[in-house]
């Protein structure tokens, strides 16, 4: 049973920077957890307590060349263009009746070029999708515990080498292998030995993650820690117990005060409660040979946050991928981000959905990411950091490419075989747009 938590609530400090004539503000929080002292040992005498350290948000100034005029105007053109081609593409997908909605986001840099929505939230009384339509995200949520996992790490927090065990003294795991040899890097990047789905039953029966935590006793690991990766759900959702041992607040409030608030992600939650009383949301369906029948949101995976139960919408999305296209260095540097996206543990095999995408090479596991490796003759190696998603028949997929610096984020209300290529197919409708060239006649008559 946790400690009772005594919390402080942060204290907001207004700092003026002359910086490019901006204000901006930061964040400076403080929190107490002398109560849980006695079962939280730091990890290194000269790691700081969560409560002695500053959280304020350092500003960059960035300096980007002003764009022409003409520059400006074709930047418009192309993104009316992306815009008409994302409509028609997700209007046929509708017609052939592969869903029966989807919230759409799509950036480039810091600019959204699509944040919108597409069918119906709910077939019943027709209600439309729009950018605001929240979705549940699945296994989406596992990329938001890895953030903020990196968060901490990189302000001195935690380890990615710490023992796990050091934090949750309950998890004793199998009889081969004790879990003092399992650290967080280990359960982010599902590689702590722990055979595939283990006890992801449990997790959808709703069952707590302290008690779930005890019956890893009886697992028989199929490896060593870091030797073969094996998806899970319970394990992975306990990275959030161990953030809420080192700040003393839970994770979903870890979350809210880290990531959501800072970033404006203010439809964004993780509960089923919230959920529910969210009047503009995406109802689940299944096809059937009649039509869409809807089904009922359940609760599941809101005990295991950190492995699907965030909810979210476009708009958010997008305010998201910005993030983690490195364009938001007050809330996180591109240092921290690229240590949550470096692999860690290869995805064997090519029977992946993803691993028969065109040009794909290899495929790994990060902190709470996927990140697969192409390779053609035009564009050499090339990134993709990724994640799909399913729960209660919603299917997401998300995708960020840093040597384009753009996002792909969609969220769909059933599940639907489209998600095995839309990420690829709005990449490319993307780039063919972007990166068209006027023809021969308009080069010449531009320069006369």
């Amino acid at each position: 049973m946790k400690a009772e938590k005594k919390r402080i609530p942060w204290i907001v400090i207004l700092l003026s920077l002359s910086i490019i004539g901006s204000v901006f503000y930061t964040l400076s929080g403080q929190r107490n957890h002398s109560q849980n002292s006695s079962s939280i040992e730091s990890t290194s005498s000269e790691r700081p307590t969560f409560e002695s350290k500053s959280a304020t948000l350092e500003t960059t100034s960035v300096t980007r060349p002003t764009p022409t005029v003409e520059e400006q105007q074709q930047y418009v053109q192309k993104q009316k263009e992306i815009v008409a081609a994302v409509n028609r593409y997700f209007a046929n997908a509708i017609k052939r009746r592969q869903i029966i909605g989807a919230g759409v986001s799509i950036v480039k840099g810091d600019s959204v070029l699509v944040a919108t929505g597409y069918g119906k939230r709910n077939a019943g009384t027709g209600e439309k999708v729009n950018s605001e339509t929240v979705f549940r995200l699945g296994s989406l949520s596992k990329g938001f515990a890895g953030i903020l996992a990196g968060k901490f790490e990189s302000e001195g927090y935690l380890d990615w080498s710490d023992n796990v065990n050091e934090y949750l003294p309950a998890l004793d795991f199998g009889r081969a292998y004790c879990a003092e040899d399992i650290t967080i890097s280990h359960m982010l990047s599902h590689s702590t030995g722990a055979p595939y789905h283990s006890f992801t039953d449990k997790v959808e029966d709703g069952m707590s993650l302290e008690k779930i935590a005890t019956h890893f006793s009886s697992v028989k690991p199929i490896s060593k820690p870091g030797e073969i990766y094996s998806y899970q759900n319970a394990m992975f959702a306990m990275t959030g117990e161990v953030t809420e041992r080192i700040t003393c607040y839970d994770f979903e409030t870890d979350l809210e005060q880290q990531l959501f608030k800072p970033l404006a992600m203010n439809a964004t939650s993780t509960n089923h409660r919230m959920l529910l009383n969210t009047k503009n949301k995406a109802v689940s369906h299944k096809k059937t040979r009649r039509g869409w029948r809807t089904i009922r949101l359940n609760d599941r995976y809101y005990n295991a946050v950190a492995a699907g139960g965030i909810n979210s919408n476009a708009d958010d999305m997008s305010a998201w991928m910005q993030l983690l296209l490195g364009h938001r260095p007050d809330i996180m540097s591109k240092e921290a981000l690229a240590e949550v996206f470096e692999p860690q543990i290869e995805i064997p095999g090519k029977r992946k959905y993803y691993q028969r995408w065109n040009d794909h090479t290899a495929s790994y596991y990060a902190y709470g990411w996927r990140v697969h490796k192409f390779f053609d003759l035009q564009n050499g190696f090339t990134t993709m950091i990724h994640h799909g998603g399913t729960v209660n028949n919603f299917r997401n997929e998300i995708a960020i490419f840093p040597e384009d610096d753009l996002g792909i984020c969609v969220l769909m209300n059933s599940l639907t075989p489209l998600a095995k290529t839309v990420i690829p197919d709005l990449e490319k409708i993307v780039k063919d747009i972007l990166e068209e060239q006027p023809d021969q006649k308009d080069r010449v008559a531009s320069t006369i």
